[in-house]
């Protein structure tokens, strides 16, 4: 199951200021803010349990905030900056202003009713990376799709929905791809197994649409896109679709996001990075270029 099959699933919130929805975004800001955090912790040489009890809290928690996973009210940051030693006025204001930034809501937060939990990390790390490079095997990747295409694979998925939460989702999917073409906008550099491209989704005219769409995107300077074709025989990637973001700040690590049936994982250990950059490095090597990629696109129409 890919992030956008994952999007178009049932599941059981504009932004509080200009630093909420920018580049970094709050998810980017958490994951530093708990970094400098732990940091600070360690270099007290203050445990877990010890940082819990000072915000009357559990060790998880503070693993959590560490992570990135979950913001800090002012009053448990300012507790936990006595904790570490942090008496400086300009550190502590600084921090408080990142706490500040961490809990403002993102964008894709009016979408709470449709977006499951777990993928609005997702959403908010993709929307601080400055390079995104994904593989895909059964559909055009989400930032990629037209509306037309992704109404198709959204119905596909789930066929019983109310009309207006079809709209919705074909919303969230369309905002999503603002970040291609606004400034600053991350490298995109997309491999595509032929497959997607001869799987049909929505007619004939919604498809030829799509690879004009694609044609269109690679004349973007920001953009790569490679195809897998059937000749150059299995994959790399026999595991399937995934996405490697890399960010701009020293203190987020770069992150692998796989999508499995019933969940979803996110992986930033070191030797996983490098086991993923391997394989998406060989199916750049296996895929044809970008000029003949476009060729291949130009003779599908």
């Amino acid at each position: 199951m890919t992030l956008d099959q994952e999007l178009d699933r049932p599941s059981a919130r504009a932004p509080a200021d200009g630093g909420a929805d920018a580049r970094g975004g709050p998810t980017a800001q958490r994951i530093v803010l708990g970094a400098q955090l732990r940091r600070l912790r360690e270099a007290a040489s203050i445990t877990t349990e010890q940082a819990g009890e000072a915000i009357r809290a559990s060790r998880s928690k503070i693993s959590r905030l560490e992570r990135g996973q979950t913001g800090v009210k002012k009053r448990d940051l300012a507790d936990l900056l006595i904790l570490y030693g942090v008496t400086g006025q300009a550190e502590r204001e600084d921090l408080l202003i990142l706490a500040r930034r961490a809990s403002a809501p993102g964008w894709w937060q009016q979408y709470h009713d449709i977006l499951p939990k777990r993928l609005e990390r997702y959403i908010g790390l993709e929307r601080a990376a400055s390079i995104i490079r994904t593989y895909e095997v059964q559909f055009v990747p989400g930032l990629m799709q037209t509306e037309d295409y992704a109404r198709a694979v959204i119905l596909r998925s789930n066929p019983g929905a109310p009309s207006d939460e079809t709209d919705r989702r074909v919303s969230l999917r369309m905002q999503r791809q603002r970040l291609v073409t606004e400034p600053g906008a991350p490298q995109l550099w997309a491999v595509l197994d032929e497959t997607a491209l001869r799987r049909p989704q929505g007619g004939r005219h919604v498809m030829r649409a799509q690879f004009e769409h694609l044609l269109q995107l690679t004349d973007l300077p920001n953009v790569t896109l490679q195809i897998v074709p059937f000749r150059s025989g299995p994959p790399a990637a026999a595991g399937g679709p995934f996405t490697i973001l890399r960010f701009p700040e020293p203190d987020l690590p770069d992150v692998v996001y796989i999508e499995h049936l019933s969940g979803a994982l996110y992986l930033d250990q070191p030797d996983d990075i490098t086991t993923y950059l391997t394989v998406i490095d060989q199916l750049c090597v296996q895929a044809e270029t970008g000029h003949a990629s476009q060729d291949m696109l130009r003779a599908l129409l």
